[in-house]
């Protein structure tokens, strides 16, 4: 049993809940549900996850009191429009975040540094980290599924470090607790899912992604910046310039070339600069 609820927007959207107090994964759950013809629209929430995932198969920590939530949908888009729902999910991520933290939603540079007195600062890594003062916050996953009838079932997966952050990482993490923002995993659920309810719309089967890459660039960490791009340990290096319109980072390297990404661990700051 447990006591997550969803938001007025979503209720009214016809959006469905399903709650657990621990789960092996949010993911898994929805992936289940879509074998089973759940026709989505669904989410998993819990407040632990045992067996998380992120992404290229690493494991996800998620202690009790952390949020894991994943939604399940069936989108009536072109398939190649998917994985700009990720783009979708941390625009929304963000949005139901500054609804409840202190501060709100402001921009903030790749070092998590600006002058506004210690007010919450949040943005958005490329492709789907969450930051807050320049430490990961939140993590997106997505996985899809080919269901018998041709059309695409994913799984959009977000977990959010409310209590505590992963350990011995190789990058900085942090959680809402660390922040000194103490925020239940039901509160962060019931924001996340009217705000995803809003931007989805926005998104409108694919139709809107522009609209939604406006928003996502406009709290972008590290626009203008340098920053290293690991692909199979090849690590491209130049400056961040933006994202396209379907949302792959754009890299000007030393020679003036503007190199489209579409997939990599990326690094900003002094580790991007850094020669190898």
């Amino acid at each position: 049993m447990s006591d997550f609820s969803l938001g007025p927007k979503a209720r009214a959207a016809g959006y469905r809940l399903c709650g657990f107090d621990s789960v092996g994964s949010t993911n898994s759950e929805a992936l289940a549900a879509a074998a089973a013809g759940d026709p989505g629209g669904i989410w998993f929430a819990a407040r632990q996850q045992m067996s998380g995932r992120g992404r290229r198969g690493r494991h996800w920590e998620s202690p009790h009191g952390n949020l894991a939530a994943t939604l399940l949908i069936v989108p009536d888009c072109d398939p190649t429009l998917l994985a700009t729902l990720g783009f979708v999910a941390g625009v929304s991520l963000s949005r139901g975040l500054s609804a409840i933290l202190p501060g709100g939603l402001v921009r903030i540079d790749i070092n998590g540094a600006n002058d506004l007195g210690g007010q919450s600062r949040i943005a958005l890594k490329w492709p789907n980290d969450v930051l807050a003062n320049g430490a990961k916050l939140a993590g997106i996953l997505l996985e899809v599924n080919k269901l018998p009838d041709g059309h695409q079932a994913i799984a959009i997966g977000l977990g959010v470090n409310l209590i505590a952050a992963p350990q011995g990482l190789s990058y900085p993490a942090t959680s809402l607790r660390d922040l000194g923002v103490p925020c239940s995993a039901e509160e962060v659920f019931e924001a996340l899912s009217d705000a995803w309810t809003e931007v989805f719309g926005l998104w409108n089967d694919g139709r809107g992604i522009g609209d939604v890459l406006k928003h996502w660039r406009a709290f972008a960490a590290g626009i203008g910046a340098p920053v290293a791009v690991n692909q199979d340990d090849q690590v491209l290096r130049g400056i961040f310039e933006s994202i396209d319109d379907v949302g792959r980072l754009i890299v000007r390297v030393e020679d003036d070339r503007r190199i489209a990404i579409t997939a990599g661990d990326v690094h900003f700051g002094a580790t991007a600069s850094a020669q190898s």
